[in-house]
């Protein structure tokens, strides 16, 4: 019983998970491309728990049977390890930077990098889908160097309203001609008070 039920909901999932994620790859290559200019690629695929077949992966009948199927073949194994080892929630998002993984492989610098190139690759989505969303940068340009900062100020400038928070204010590149709110803090006799100069 629980099977099926795993299995129905979880192959509705991971439809929906794998055309979000095919329809978020080339916009992460353009996106992260645009950040950090170079040879190796950014790319973003679909890790699933089960054996995906290209041309159904996002078929819900499909996985809901490969599900079925997986579940029936780790039943022993999830029964010895006392965990589930099979569905949606065993699934992760795989990052490539060139052909290798971004987890061990990618500096610093190009960790923020496709992390930034992945929130810029949702907004274009949205974008896409017809309205001007706001993007949201928080605290990002203390953890980039000079070139990645202008490449993201030239991608922000874009768009219709951004966000973006800095603990420094010299964190935001200086030519960037924008609306600028600080935010301090003050401590007197009833305690600590926030201070805004615009």
């Amino acid at each position: 019983m629980w099977d099926s039920r795993l299995a129905a909901h979880g192959a509705a999932l991971m439809a929906a998970r794998i055309q979000l994620v095919n329809e978020l790859a080339p916009e992460v290559e353009k996106a992260y491309q645009l950040l950090a200019p170079g040879p190796r690629a950014a790319s973003i695929g679909y890790r699933s728990s089960i054996a995906l077949d290209g041309d159904k992966d996002a078929d819900p009948e499909f996985l809901e049977a490969a599900l079925l199927s997986a579940l029936a073949q780790r039943r022993t194994a999830e029964l010895e390890r006392g965990v589930c080892l099979i569905g949606p929630h065993r699934d992760d998002l795989d990052v490539q930077l060139g052909d290798q993984p971004a987890k061990g492989f990618a500096s610093h610098g190009e960790s923020w990098s496709l992390a930034l190139a992945l929130r810029l690759a949702a907004y274009e989505l949205l974008r896409g889908e017809g309205g001007e969303p706001v993007l949201l940068l928080d605290d990002v340009f203390a953890e980039l160097d000079v070139a990645r900062r202008q490449a993201l100020a030239a991608v922000a400038a874009s768009a219709e309203q951004v966000l973006v928070t800095a603990a420094v204010a010299d964190d935001i590149p200086k030519d960037w001609d924008a609306r600028q709110v600080a935010i301090g803090l003050r401590d007197d006799d009833v305690g600590r008070i926030s201070v805004i100069r615009t």
